[in-house]
């Protein structure tokens, strides 16, 4: 099993410290995410004071970019590492693209299955100089001239990872895309009910093979040095499965374990501004279910038990701000799981 951590993202001068820290440490690499910054940035950074690190985004949003945009900005990336750039990109909901980015809003799963393949159609134009001419229902690009064509690179084209939570998602990330983001509000059962056949499905209906295809994420690691910041960790935890419990859309979870009455509370609460007051009616075994709970002396065997035989990858930090620090022992523990994926490559 990989395991992964992130970077500062508020302040670029942080970064190179940062990874050297975490390259030392044994961590496989590095995830950004667009929250308050720019997930691309950091990497640029990380790509040049890192040796073995992968890096990637997970995710940025897919819609409020151009796919040229993200392929000019994935091929520097891939190329400034030598090869070891994987973009993770997702949808993000409709009233962020309309509101916040002012961005079009379609069904997402179409879009984003022709989004890879635009990205693909592009980055093939720039590595055997094939025409491009790309023509989709959304996207369109047919004009590509010796000014605006990169330098190539030694590096395959990188690895495209995409977020996926619905049915339609899964399947296009499973027929489409070199690997799935799972969200955090999972559990296990969920994960071997719905999540893994779904995926195993879309992957069977193309023929891939499920060795290259990583699964990353699935729940939330809830660990520190001590009881302590155990606890502290699993506060964070409650509050943010009360929080994405409020949400119609992540029922789906909480139907698997008989929790739909958890589920309406939630809803109406978010209804009347008691937002403070969510986290109080996540009970300790919810919180268990989503999450992977101890010390760090105990969290390995928790990571297996929870994510074993389904995640290939874990992260132990659940953002920028809230970053992890695993003990470099506890890591190679980690990466002893056994894990399905090998690695990227033809499916």
């Amino acid at each position: 099993m990989r395991v992964m951590t992130t970077i500062p993202q508020h302040d670029l001068r942080q970064v190179a410290d940062a990874v050297r820290a975490i390259e030392a440490k044994g961590y496989d690499g590095v995830t950004t995410l667009e929250n308050r910054h720019d997930p691309f940035m950091p990497l640029g950074v990380a790509a040049i004071n890192s040796e073995r690190l992968q890096l990637s985004t997970g995710i940025a949003i897919a819609f409020a970019r151009s796919p040229m945009t993200v392929a000019n900005i994935g091929w520097d990336l891939q190329a400034a590492s030598n090869g070891r750039f994987v973009l993770g990109i997702g949808s993000q909901v409709k009233g962020h693209n309309e509101r916040r980015f002012s961005a079009p809003w379609s069904p997402p799963a179409p879009r984003l299955r022709e989004y890879a393949q635009a990205l693909r159609a592009i980055w093939k134009n720039w590595k055997t100089g094939e025409a491009l001419n790309f023509e989709g229902e959304h996207y369109r690009f047919t004009l590509m001239t010796p000014n605006f064509t990169p330098e190539p690179i030694a590096s395959p084209a990188p690895p495209i990872t995409v977020a996926a939570v619905g049915p339609a998602m899964m399947k296009v990330a499973g027929q489409e895309y070199d690997g799935a983001r799972l969200h955090a509000f999972c559990t296990r059962k969920y994960l071997e009910n719905i999540v893994i056949p779904r995926l195993q499905g879309a992957l069977d209906s193309v023929g891939r093979k499920r060795e290259r295809f990583e699964i990353s994420g699935g729940g939330f690691i809830a660990t520190g040095a001590d009881d302590e910041a155990v606890a502290k960790m699993v506060e964070w935890v409650r509050m943010r499965v009360g929080f994405y419990g409020s949400t119609r859309a992540y029922w789906p979870v909480f139907e698997q374990h008989g929790l739909e009455d958890l589920g309406h509370k939630l809803n109406h609460m978010s209804k009347t501004d008691q937002w403070d007051k969510m986290a109080d009616e996540v009970s300790d075994d919810v919180v268990h279910l989503f999450a992977a709970v101890g010390r760090h002396d105990e969290i390995t065997a928790a990571i297996e038990a929870r994510f074993g035989g389904i995640s290939d990858s874990i992260s132990d930090s659940a953002s920028s701000e809230l970053r992890g620090s695993l003990p470099g022992d506890v890591i190679q523990d980690i990466q002893r799981i056994p894990a399905t994926f090998t690695g990227y490559g033809a499916a």
